[in-house]
């Protein structure tokens, strides 16, 4: 079973999680952020990964290291998870429609971060979630976890466009941590 607990303790945050990757979509989202809790709701549901986070912070300052701390520990246990990465399929690709919105990922677990991101939203807040944090969530992961990240997303309703975003997300990773073999997938012999 490729799952990971990670744990995050700061004098902002405090973060626990479990995550497996080989699950059924099951998961227990708790980050007082209603809106953050449900685009993790459905990034677990769409990717199949089981996913157990209870997150709290400093909300009453706004949700920043919030939602950056959450990018984090779920990127390391992403990385964690996959180990050596044997037999995974490595890149992911999926575009998603939400009503007018669209999105597009594509993403590689090569080693190399990176994030590429091609969103404008209207609105500052989608709930209680500034927009601009998105990015910053994607950061976040693309980072901790060694993954690249290209994303991309046209629209008109805000909700949509970030609903969308995620699920293809979630849909890229699904197809990148599938086991297909049992070598490494990579020239290099290793990743």
């Amino acid at each position: 079973m490729r799952s990971a607990q990670i744990s995050r303790n700061t004098n902002e945050t405090r973060i626990n999680i479990e995550i497996n990757l080989d699950g059924k979509g099951n998961s227990e989202i708790n980050t007082g952020i209603g809106f953050f809790n449900h685009m993790l709701t459905s990034f677990s549901k769409h990717s199949g990964l089981d996913m157990v986070l209870e997150a709290t912070g400093d909300i009453e300052v706004d949700e920043h290291h919030l939602v950056e701390d959450c990018g984090i520990v779920i990127g390391q246990a992403i990385r964690k998870a996959l180990d050596n990465k044997a037999g995974i399929v490595r890149f992911g690709e999926a575009r998603i429609p939400m009503d007018e919105a669209i999105a597009e990922v594509s993403l590689d677990l090569g080693g190399r971060s990176y994030l590429v991101m091609n969103a404008s939203f209207d609105s500052p807040k989608v709930g209680d979630l500034s927009t601009q944090m998105v990015e910053h969530f994607f950061e976040s992961i693309a980072e901790n976890s060694q993954m690249n990240i290209h994303a991309s997303v046209l629209g008109k309703n805000d909700h949509h466009m970030i609903e969308a975003l995620f699920k293809a997300f979630a849909r890229s990773l699904k197809m990148a941590v599938k086991v297909e073999g049992e070598s490494i997938p990579s020239t290099k012999g290793k990743i």
